[in-house]
């Protein structure tokens, strides 16, 4: 049933063939350490299998070094960000499953709040920006939540969605300043960590720079010579200005990868990233569309423009590293990304 700019789908509140999840003690930004990590690693694994983590020796000959490639690309769906929603099923309050929840996101965070609103059994209301691939937008309400589409970028439809909350009494999830997400986000590195310790450099796509500040928490305690590096797309810089002015700062948002089309840097990753990133680089959309392609040919992998970002930034680099590692974070292309792909 379409209402002037609202979307609504009327099957919004399927029960997930995993059952309901366990509540866990409530968390504050004070839980973001190694032990919140291991307790949310927990509530995941009760739902979704580790993702490989692997290596091509064609892609290691163009590198010019080994390069492991983590693929949250094989989640069900088909990013990492479904960690930080299951793990958010599991914070809620009775109060907030009552009330249901609500957010903004271009696709994937999106994603990860109708299967959190799912697990838990309770409604999910997702506002996405007029610039999201149908692709997500479809992949969203098929999970059951009730879709808004509204304005032309995430700073719009996260005020919307902030309107929707105060008005309705739906609990709203920030796609980067809360604690659960991070925490769910982060069990991709613990993961990745606990198979590769001897990794010299990880490179990971930041947006809000949720999977980054996950990426510092576990490398901390796990792996504390490995570097982290952030990639972030020049034509929508907001997470890496914020970076490097020490401050959160807004930015024109012109980039055409929807998974990094953040237009304002967030409180609670960025307190983690301040004193955890050893770099943060920014490159090109057409860098991130050349890896792209490179991904498909070399380690036979489908990664949208989010998910291709690493590779751009290791490919970038003057020289290699003997070990790194790359997070292709999400394989939900669009029909223009696969377009690309197929022009060469």
């Amino acid at each position: 049933m379409i209402r002037g700019n609202q979307v609504y789908w009327t099957d919004r509140y399927p029960t997930a063939e995993t059952g309901p999840v366990t509540p866990t003690p409530l968390l504050t930004p004070s839980t973001l350490d190694l032990d919140g990590v291991l307790r949310a690693a927990e509530v995941v694994a009760r739902h979704l299998p580790a993702t490989p983590s692997w290596s091509y020796p064609v892609l290691d000959r163009r590198v010019g070094g080994r390069v492991v490639v983590k693929h949250e690309n094989v989640q069900p769906t088909g990013a990492f960000k479904v960690r930080g929603g299951v793990n958010l099923a599991a914070s809620l309050t009775p109060s907030e499953v009552r009330r249901g929840l609500v957010t903004a996101s271009t696709g994937n965070h999106a994603q990860s709040t109708a299967y959190a609103a799912r697990l838990a059994g309770t409604r999910a209301v997702v506002v996405m920006p007029t610039s999201a691939p149908a692709v997500k937008r479809d992949a969203v309400a098929a999970l059951g939540a009730e879709v808004v589409v509204h304005g032309p970028d995430l700073g719009a439809s996260a005020a919307h969605a902030r309107e929707l909350a105060e008005r309705d009494g739906l609990r709203w999830v920030s796609p980067g300043d809360d604690p659960a997400i991070v925490l769910g986000h982060a069990t991709l590195h613990l993961e990745l960590f606990r198979v590769h310790p001897d990794l010299e450099v990880l490179f990971v796509p930041i947006g809000s720079g949720t999977s980054a500040a996950g990426a510092c928490l576990v490398r901390d305690a796990l792996a504390p010579d490995c570097r982290v590096v952030g990639v972030q797309s020049a034509a929508a810089p907001a997470a890496h200005d914020s970076w490097r002015s020490g401050s959160l700062v807004s930015a024109d948002c012109r980039t055409r990868v929807a998974g990094l089309a953040t237009c304002a840097g967030y409180a609670l990753p960025q307190s983690v990233l301040a004193a955890g990133l050893d770099d943060f680089v920014l490159v090109t959309d057409d860098q991130i569309d050349a890896a792209a392609r490179v991904l498909a040919t070399d380690a036979h992998t489908l990664a949208e423009g989010a998910g291709a970002a690493s590779l751009a930034a290791l490919l970038a680099r003057p020289a290699a590293p003997a070990v790194s590692a790359i997070v292709v974070s999400g394989g939900n292309a669009s029909l223009e990304e696969l377009a690309s792909l197929a022009r060469g």
